[in-house]
């Protein structure tokens, strides 16, 4: 892991060096396609750099914080939208909010008491549940199928949540600003509406509505029906979303796509519409489903979608394994040395 740690730092000055780029050149020129088009080959080495790596995680955190998330903040930031267009007080500022996965607040609550807050033991519990879910991983020739699948689900929401969490944290730490939650209680989803708008990697739902969803709604409402219009921006994101995905999977496999992710993503994108759409009926007659029955079915429809079309690619080309046999290697570390500073962190 030596070489790789150092080409990690390599890719991160590059990417850094980048976002300088931006901050001390590309806003200084005017808003719009001329400052879009100054862009440009910074957008195109971000999209390169991942390539450098091998390491399944720290491809996937790369990919997701420059190719995504950078790429996307920067195309805002290219009409003064988003939330690099109020000018960062300074350039740690500008690349920490260009890079990493944080928006901060605009308007913090005025009553601190509605403020979401989670008891540090249920972080730490979730530390050591994910430290438990990646050494049962290595007896999964024993396991049945479907409590594989819930071992990876679970590896994949705890892993994504504490690393992002961890990364909350100390941004708020340093630079001193409230910062919008990633997350909202996923597992407790009562719709798919409600998972991928409300609760689920809150970050992506940020990026895409002013990137996708509005000018795709604007466009369509000129054309048809507000309600046509809101089904046709909805389906668009989702298949941004799914494309997205894509690459990112790209990264980690480095084999030709098979759409099955963007498969995964436009079936949600329809289904989602169609439950909006029936939702609006069901509710001006009065039906409503009990939120048990709700929770149950959504999660199972998740459940099911992600087996048979999100999780196959990484599967085929043991980028479970790979990416299990890392963080066997870093849970062993925090675990035995570092899970006190954790504890506080979470």
């Amino acid at each position: 892991m030596d070489g790789e740690i150092e080409r990690f730092i390599k890719v991160w000055i590059s990417g850094i060096s980048c976002l300088c780029y931006c901050y001390y050149i590309a806003s200084r020129i005017p808003k719009g396609f001329l400052r879009l088009l100054s862009l440009l080959p910074i957008l195109y080495i971000f999209i390169i750099l991942p390539f450098t790596l091998s390491s399944p995680n720290l491809i996937a955190f790369t990919s997701f914080f420059l190719v995504w998330l950078a790429i996307f903040k920067l195309l805002l930031f290219s009409f003064n939208q988003g939330p690099l267009a109020l000018p960062p007080s300074n350039i740690l500022h500008f690349i920490s909010i260009a890079s990493l996965p944080i928006i901060p607040k605009q308007h913090p609550p005025t009553n601190p008491n509605t403020t979401q807050k989670f008891p540090k033991w249920l972080s730490a519990l979730k530390v050591l549940t994910l430290a438990i879910i990646v050494h049962v991983s290595s007896y999964l020739q024993h396991m049945n199928t479907h409590f594989i699948s819930i071992l990876y689900y679970s590896y994949l929401y705890l892993g994504l949540e504490i690393a992002l969490g961890f990364i909350t944290f100390n941004v708020q730490t340093v630079l001193g600003f409230e910062i919008e939650p990633l997350f909202h209680k996923p597992y407790l989803s009562t719709s798919l509406q409600d998972f991928w708008g409300h609760r689920w990697n809150l970050m992506i739902t940020r990026i895409l509505r002013p990137t996708v969803y509005n000018p795709v709604r604007r466009i369509f409402t000129d054309l048809v029906n507000p309600t046509y219009a809101t089904s046709a921006a909805m389906l668009a994101t989702f298949l941004v979303s799914g494309l997205m995905h894509e690459l990112m999977f790209y990264y980690l496999t480095r084999v030709s796509p098979t759409w099955e992710v963007t498969c995964f993503f436009v079936l949600h994108g329809v289904c989602t519409t169609v439950e909006v759409a029936v939702k609006k009926v069901a509710l001006r007659r009065g039906w409503q489903l009990h939120h048990a029955v709700s929770r149950a079915l959504a999660m199972a429809f998740l459940v099911a979608t992600c087996w048979w079309l999100f999780l196959p690619q990484l599967l085929r080309n043991g980028v479970n394994k790979k990416a299990i046999e890392e963080y066997e290697i870093l849970v062993d570390f925090v675990v035995k040395s570092r899970l006190p500073y954790i504890y506080v962190c979470l």
